[in-house]
């Protein structure tokens, strides 16, 4: 026996179950027991359902076979459970799993707003960990811990550091989302190719409350969401991975540049302290260049190993009028879906949270 936690990965033949797939091969923590989809899919050949392309998975994992959903057979092999399965779906499974002593991490948005479950990014606000001994389920082991939305994963952590040097009184954050984030096959080509579609159901209203929820606190049985106001404006873009943010940020504080690139660079949170596996060891990148950073080749900021992609690049800093203006590169499948919901687990794996 390996000696590490047996995991399950759900929604295995998608884009971001697959990104699970990704990082757990080899993982020192985890291990994984199955791969698990809808009945369609049960039988098949991992390496035959592949929507990742950047990645050479290993022969052995190529080979795994798919499994149907089955909460109770999850229920008593796993003591993990990833879902990238998507929301409509995820609600009900991940709470059934859940009340049977799992403990879920997911990257779904079914959860994110219930009054007990913490939208947790690891830099930012691991305090909210704490939420979960008031789920129904946790007496019994089972408990939900919640990624953010892509977008907004891309900027928390920026704005934590903003936030604690200088503080916020308002965001201005527009998006040029990438069309892996709507899933595979994305948006068809004849909508995008040539194109910026300027609407993405909900992710606005995501993005405005999300942000509001992980950068407040938790006490007394509730979330205080944070005072600052967050306004967005999201788009759809010809890219195929990486989101782009344009922030204009009014702070209460009037700091300089060169103060405000410093706190960003500098900026270090629980991963880092606790050298997590998949952690950056750079949480925020800051680049210099006039026109940095871009999707081309920021993308995969904090490589190499585990960490490739969960990073946050941001350049092009500057202020205009009182506000602080700048451009932010995340990878919206990596550090915005299945590597935020690996850096949870992790963390609650090092802190004995399971």
């Amino acid at each position: 026996m390996s000696g590490k936690v047996k995991v399950a990965v759900l929604g295995a033949t998608g884009m971001i179950g697959q990104r699970f797939v990704e990082m757990l091969e080899d993982h020192p923590y985890f291990e994984i027991e199955g791969l698990y989809a809808s009945e369609r899919s049960e039988g098949k050949r991992f390496g035959d359902t592949l929507k990742v392309r950047d990645y050479s998975y290993k022969q052995e994992t190529l080979d795994m076979k798919i499994s149907k959903m089955d909460v109770d057979h999850i229920s008593k092999a796993c003591r993990i459970a990833f879902s990238g399965i998507p929301s409509e779906l995820a609600g009900p499974t991940e709470t059934e799993l859940a009340q049977k002593g799992v403990a879920v991490f997911t990257n779904a948005g079914s959860h994110r707003m219930d009054p007990h479950v913490p939208i947790i990014v690891p830099e930012v606000n691991t305090d909210q960990f704490c939420s979960i001994k008031d789920q129904d389920t946790y007496g019994n082991g089972g408990y939900i811990v919640t990624n953010a939305n892509c977008s907004s994963t891309g900027i928390v952590v920026p704005l934590r550091a903003l936030n604690d040097a200088f503080g916020l009184n308002e965001v201005f954050v527009s998006t040029y989302q990438a069309i892996s984030g709507a899933g595979y096959p994305g948006v068809p080509s004849l909508d995008i190719v040539g194109n910026v579609i300027p609407f993405i159901s909900h992710e606005e209203e995501k993005m405005e409350t999300e942000l509001a929820k992980m950068l407040g606190t938790y006490a007394d049985g509730e979330f205080k969401y944070a005072g600052f106001k967050v306004m967005a404006n999201c788009a759809r873009v010809p890219v195929i991975d990486g989101h782009t943010e344009s922030l204009v940020i009014d702070m209460k504080e009037s700091p300089s540049i060169e103060e405000v690139a410093k706190v960003l660079a500098d900026f270090r949170g629980e991963p880092q302290k606790l050298g997590l596996p998949s952690a950056p060891e750079q949480p925020i990148i800051v680049r210099a260049e006039e026109n940095r950073p871009q999707p081309i080749y920021d993308v995969f900021a904090g490589t190499p190993d585990r960490a490739r992609g969960m990073a946050s690049s941001v350049g092009r800093i500057r202020c205009s009028n009182g506000y602080y203006k700048m451009w932010v590169v995340s990878h919206n499948t990596l550090r915005g879906g299945a590597g935020g919901s690996m850096l949870n687990a992790e963390y609650a794996y090092k802190k004995g949270i399971l």
